[in-house]
């Protein structure tokens, strides 16, 4: 019996069906995007300035190595960072900082219990949040969340109060429909409510 011999296979076109696989799959894959976090740094100056702050108008958030997290000394968890900064922020117990000549005044906005031991005013209110160089990055990205929830919560609710619209809203009004009015409107409750998030160098 004859001995048929196999014929060859023709692999003269797997570079073409291998391009095909790679361009199919560079199309269809979804790339993931490391999460950052919103924040516009001060421009760079060479003025010094000597500003005095009061240790009440500081709330000293600490995070060791191990994510364990204190809140004026006080081990807390991450879900009360936004509660206790929302009561920082809005306490109201002082006068605001002079600008422009104009004098100190006391918080009429804020709704907080105005305690002559915690922060002044909105505008003078520091947040201070100190990692360690082995803080795992998904807590301190946690935690930088909680502490911009505080601030958009308040400006929502202030929002509703001054304007019948939240914080939100008025920001998606104004990505949909930009009018002078709306931005007059957002500039007003940043203001009042004015984002000063000290970060001193991690821990080594």
């Amino acid at each position: 019996m004859a001995r048929r011999e196999i014929g060859e296979i023709n692999a003269g076109s797997m570079a073409d069906i291998a391009f095909l696989l790679l361009i199919f799959f560079l199309v269809t894959t979804t790339m993931d995007v490391d999460s950052g976090i919103a924040r516009k740094l001060p421009e760079k100056t060479d003025i010094k300035s000597d500003v005095i702050v009061k240790e009440k108008n500081v709330l000293d958030i600490v995070v060791n190595r191990n994510n364990q997290l204190l809140v004026e000394n006080e081990y807390v968890q991450v879900t009360d960072v936004k509660r206790l900064a929302m009561k920082f922020l809005n306490n109201g117990g002082g006068l605001s900082t002079p600008t422009d000549g104009k004098p100190a005044e006391p918080c009429d906005y804020c709704t907080g219990d105005k305690d002559p031991s915690s922060s002044d005013h909105p505008t003078k209110a520091i947040i201070s949040l100190q990692s360690d160089r082995g803080t795992s990055y998904g807590m301190y990205i946690s935690i930088q969340n909680e502490i911009e929830a505080a601030y958009n919560q308040l400006r929502n609710d202030l929002g509703k109060r001054l304007y019948n619209r939240s914080y939100d809203e008025l920001l998606k009004e104004y990505s949909d429909n930009p009018s002078e009015s709306i931005n007059v409107k957002i500039s007003n409750l940043k203001d009042k409510f004015p984002q000063i998030i000290s970060e001193p160098e991690p821990i080594k």
